[in-house]
C-alpha cells in the first residue's frame, strides 16, 4: 500500500508539468487572435506556425517551462546515478545528465540573448519529487523512479514540439525542433524500462494473492 501511495504521488508531481504546458496554448491561443497580422507576416516571410486553426504558442512561457523541466531532469537523474540498482537506470540516468546539461545550457544562451528571464532553481513540486524519490531504495526506488522518468519525458515531448511547430520566435523554434528528437528518443528508451518494472509488479502482486 505504501509503495502503490508513493508511486501515486509521484506521478501526480510530475503530472503538473503537463497542466501548466496546457495553460500554456492557451495563454497562446488567448492572444492568437490579437498577434494575427503578425502571425500572417511571419508564415509570408517563411515562419513555420503550423497548420491552418493552430494557435501560435507563448515563446517565453515555452523557454520558463523548458527550462524548469530540464532542471528537474538533471536532478532527479543525478539521483538515479546514485540510487538506482538497474544497470539500465543507471546508465538512463548518466546520459539524461550529460544531454540535458547541454540542451539547458543551450537554452539559457538563447534565453538570455532574447532577455528572456528562465527558473535558476528546482520549484517546490520539483524539491518535492526529488525528495521523495531520494527517501526510496532497491527495486522500489528504480520502479519508481522509472515511472517518473516515464511522465517527466512525455510532458517534454508535447512541450518541445508545441514550439517546435507553433512557435513565434525563429530562434526559439529552432532551438525546440534541435531537441525534439533527443527528447523522443529518450522516451523511447525510458517506456520499455518503466512497462517492464510495471508488469514484474503485476507479476508479484499477482504470486503474493
Amino acid at each position: 500500500m505504501i509503495r502503490t501511495t508513493s508511486l501515486a504521488a509521484l506521478a501526480i508531481v510530475l503530472a503538473v508539468p503537463v497542466a501548466q504546458a496546457q495553460q500554456q496554448r492557451t495563454a497562446g491561443q488567448q492572444q492568437g487572435s490579437a498577434g494575427q497580422q503578425r502571425t500572417a507576416g511571419q508564415q509570408r516571410g517563411g515562419g513555420q506556425q503550423g497548420t491552418a486553426g493552430q494557435a501560435a504558442v507563448n515563446d517565453s512561457l515555452f523557454a520558463a517551462a523548458a527550462a524548469a523541466g530540464g532542471l528537474t531532469e538533471v536532478e532527479i537523474s543525478q539521483i538515479g546515478v546514485q540510487r538506482a540498482t538497474d544497470p539500465e537506470l543507471k546508465q538512463f540516468s548518466q546520459r539524461m545528465i550529460d544531454e540535458h546539461t547541454r540542451m539547458n545550457q543551450e537554452l539559457m544562451t538563447l534565453a538570455a540573448q532574447k532577455q528572456v528571464a528562465l527558473p535558476r532553481t528546482l520549484d517546490p513540486r520539483a524539491q518535492f519529487c526529488a525528495q521523495s524519490l531520494a527517501g526510496l531504495s532497491g527495486e522500489e526506488f528504480d520502479r519508481c523512479y522509472a515511472k517518473a522518468q516515464l511522465v517527466a519525458h512525455l510532458d517534454s515531448v508535447e512541450t518541445f514540439e508545441a514550439e517546435a511547430q507553433r512557435g513565434m520566435d525563429a530562434d526559439m523554434r529552432a532551438l525546440a525542433s534541435k531537441s525534439l528528437p533527443h527528447i523522443k528518443e529518450h522516451l523511447n528508451m525510458i517506456k520499455p524500462i518503466a512497462m517492464r518494472f510495471d508488469k514484474d509488479k503485476s507479476s508479484s502482486e499477482r504470486t503474493e494473492r
